[in-house]
């Protein structure tokens, strides 16, 4: 996980909300640590001036799940790269396609290439 760059670690949720909310565009996200839950990481994506939380974690044998909407069949990936790239397209279960990604080092915003 340390290798994304919008991995910002333990930052809170708090902090993630100003965050996303400061940028002020739809579909930008982040990766963060889950406050409560070890070896546990969320997918903050910013949708119409809420923030929706996703929780990602390894599975046994390896692969990666996220929580999506209640009635999505969970989908599994190798990594999370391409749990990433799944979840950049409009109806993957999610509040928003992730767009903008918003990488920890310069907290800057940068449109997703394809």
């Amino acid at each position: 996980m340390e290798s994304l760059a919008v991995y910002h670690g333990a930052i809170s949720k708090e902090a993630t909300e100003r965050l996303l909310s400061s940028i002020g565009k739809d579909g930008s996200f982040l990766i963060r640590n889950s406050e409560t839950k070890p070896r546990v990481y969320c997918i903050c994506v910013l949708c119409k001036e809420c923030v929706y939380t996703y929780r990602v974690h390894q599975a046994e044998g390896g692969s990666w799940v996220t929580e999506s909407s209640p009635g999505v069949q969970k989908r599994y990936f190798r990594h999370v790269k391409n749990l990433i790239a799944a979840f950049q397209k409009p109806d993957q279960g999610i509040a928003m396609p992730l767009l903008y990604p918003v990488n920890a080092e310069k907290h800057s915003c940068q449109p997703n290439e394809r």
